[in-house]
């Protein structure tokens, strides 16, 4: 992610960094980067990016500002050949924005060309960019990421040693969440924190392999679903196929819980656990935890519709398409005022009011970040003629800045930071509030290995003054 920001863009939903993925030993692996980008385009939708390998072992390289269908056409495409590819998707903040941040990075090198992407945060990276400085490194953008290329080029000194030797020497002075896709002119390597923050698998796809931070993208691109990278392990695939080793032990896993709360798309697995059946299970749970009096279940479109779909299954209230979304609509959240990002609301989400009119209803949402949205929801539900409005998230109270890639940078943003659910309830004008336990986050995957550290403060790694 980029190391700056800009509160005055921002909008009252979370925002994850960037989507990664990797194609190896496919033809024309960037056209089909291309379609697995799209998919993974609600990772990040502000700039992208692809480079691939030619047959002659030449880099090549498209990127840009903008959604992957704005960055590329036919032609640019045409400026990619070869059978591997790299590509990216990112989130940036405003005040972070240029074609130098945007990712895949490439990096010429006498011991070879490599290209690199990478989803997460590395939070001891100003750190080891103020030591690498003080070393000579020269860096070329404000993206945390770019630090691991520095490290590889300093770890291998030796051009007779593999580059692997190098890439784990690196990895192994790092701290925080990455998923890296490195590619050099023969190989493709996939490597994950030790932590496991997020998520990173491997497909079969015709001859050759895909890797992607979710796997909604194989099913765009007809690849097979082999397994995860496993949190410390490093991914090789090459014409040997996959092969593997790890640069660190595995730590405590700590999957980011809003991987299945918000940021992944429903159709993709995690770690065995399907995104949608994680948000139905929540909404089941969020019910026993907290039942309404009311008549009907409506979701905030579109990560919500699967917990009010579990909400109102448990409860044995109808489901009803109370709220419609525009899929029209640009990206509100980079609109330059305030007045315009609230215009941008009631552009995105309509009420249906032959639904909701006379009714006592349960508001299903997946969080409340600073509030103003649940507000504007709230108050356009009670306009549409709701004779109540009893509002339920499925996720825990958002407290605590994240570290390792959610966009959220001071416990301060958060309303449930300074505010206790009763005040937070009178400040949405809501009839009700209730969110989801921290024990129920966990029941609904089953697991209990979740990062919940915006909802706990409990963080797994060291923060290095940041905090």
């Amino acid at each position: 992610m980029c190391k700056c920001s800009n509160k005055k863009f921002r909008d009252d939903k979370l925002h994850h960094e960037c989507g990664v993925l990797g194609i190896y030993g496919v033809e024309d692996a960037a056209g089909l980067a291309y379609y697995g980008l799209h998919a993974l385009q609600h990772r990040g939708q502000q700039g992208c990016g692809i480079v691939s390998v030619a047959p002659d072992g030449q880099f090549h390289r498209v990127k840009g500002d903008g959604l992957v269908s704005e960055v590329f056409n036919e032609q640019k495409l045409a400026k990619l050949p070869g059978k591997m590819a790299i590509g990216h998707v990112r989130y940036s903040n405003a005040g972070c924005k240029g074609t130098e941040n945007i990712q895949p990075f490439l990096f010429h090198h006498n011991s070879g060309d490599f290209a690199m992407a990478n989803n997460g945060q590395i939070v001891n990276y100003n750190k080891l960019r103020e030591e690498l400085e003080d070393k000579g490194s020269l860096f070329q953008s404000s993206s945390d990421a770019e630090v691991l290329a520095h490290l590889i080029k300093k770890q291998g000194t030796d051009k007779h040693l593999p580059r692997i030797y190098a890439i784990k020497d690196a990895l192994c002075t790092l701290d925080g969440a990455f998923s890296f896709v490195i590619m050099t002119g023969r190989r493709i390597y996939a490597c994950r924190d030790k932590y496991g923050f997020h998520p990173l698998a491997i497909g079969k796809l015709g001859d050759g392999y895909v890797v992607a931070s979710e796997t909604c993208a194989f099913d765009v691109l007809g690849a097979e679903y082999i397994r995860d990278v496993e949190p410390g392990e490093i991914v090789t695939l090459d014409h040997h196929g996959i092969r593997s080793q790890f640069y660190a032990e595995p730590q405590r896993h700590a999957m980011c819980a809003m991987e299945y709360v918000y940021f992944a798309r429903p159709d993709s697995d995690i770690e065995g656990c399907n995104v949608h059946n994680y948000r139905k299970e929540s909404g089941k749970i969020l019910f026993q935890e907290a039942p309404a009096d009311a008549d009907i279940v409506i979701g905030v479109p579109d990560s919500s519709l699967s917990a009010a779909q579990g909400y109102a299954e448990a409860s044995g209230l109808p489901y009803e398409m109370g709220l419609i979304k525009s899929k029209y609509v640009g990206r509100t959240f980079i609109l330059p005022t305030q007045s315009m990002r609230e215009k941008g609301v009631k552009m995105k989400l309509s009420p249906v009011k032959t639904i909701v009119k006379g009714k006592r209803v349960v508001l299903v949402d997946d969080s409340i970040v600073r509030g103003t949205t649940s507000l504007k929801i709230v108050k356009m539900l009670r306009e549409a003629g709701a004779a109540e409005v009893h509002v339920r998230i499925a996720s825990a109270p958002l407290k605590y800045t994240c570290y390792y890639g959610v966009d959220v940078h001071t416990p301060q943003e958060l309303i449930s930071n300074s505010n206790d659910v009763d005040q937070v309830c009178r400040l949405i004008e809501a009839d009700s509030l209730a969110f989801l336990s921290h024990e129920g986050m966990l029941a609904a995957g089953h697991r209990d290995d979740l990062c919940l550290a915006c909802f706990n403060h409990k963080y797994p790694t060291q923060l290095y003054g940041e905090e």
